[in-house]
């Protein structure tokens, strides 16, 4: 019994250091600007807490980006067409791509501190690692598609969060415009992935 307490305490304070750090990221000029003393105090927990729950600012970082995903994911894994994993692939793979950048556009500094942690290489990390192989495998089912790896890469970049923040954040490209760019891209490639073999 009296070990429950602690861990009804630690399960609260995960929770309200997530809902913090949402919020900050939200609402933050830039994700750097947030520190683990910030969303300690607007969780109302102490810094050692944080530690002790996440590691460090990555692992927070990780685990509110793994919070904010599960519905996408879900949906990718479960859900039905155009997303689910019943969908032909010419249909799922535009999906797949408007699911990144929707989240992206509604989580725009989480994901921006997120591909700021990737080290000495972005595509290392294991969101993008996840992404680019959830792609990949649905890439793989289109007749005559010659590089669904490089494929998978290139239309992820449209996706960047550097990219996403740039046109949204500094140009205020509306969200269904660039949404409706995305399609438009991704159509060309698919289309002219499927149709050409590389030359030489």
């Amino acid at each position: 019994m009296p070990e429950r307490k602690p861990r009804k305490d630690a399960a609260r304070n995960r929770v309200a250091a997530l809902a913090a750090a949402d919020d900050l990221f939200a609402h933050c000029e830039s994700p750097e600007s947030v520190t683990m003393a910030d969303i300690a105090a607007a969780a109302g927990v102490g810094k050692a807490t944080l530690f002790r729950a996440f590691g460090d600012r990555t692992g927070l970082i990780h685990a509110l980006y793994e919070a904010r995903l599960e519905p996408v994911a879900s949906a990718i894994e479960e859900g039905p067409p155009p997303l689910g994993p019943h969908a032909p692939a010419r249909q799922r793979v535009p999906a797949l791509l408007d699911a990144v950048l929707c989240f992206k556009l509604d989580n725009r500094h989480l994901a921006l501190a997120l591909e700021g942690i990737g080290g000495d290489s972005p595509y290392r990390a294991g969101h993008y690692r996840r992404w680019h192989g959830t792609l990949q495998a649905v890439l793989e089912q289109i007749p005559g598609l010659t590089d669904s790896d490089f494929t998978a890469h290139a239309l992820l970049a449209a996706t960047r969060a550097d990219l996403v923040e740039h046109l949204a954040g500094q140009q205020r490209v509306p969200r269904e415009l660039m949404r409706a760019q995305l399609a438009a891209f991704t159509a060309k490639v698919l289309g002219s992935e499927a149709s050409e073999a590389p030359p030489g």
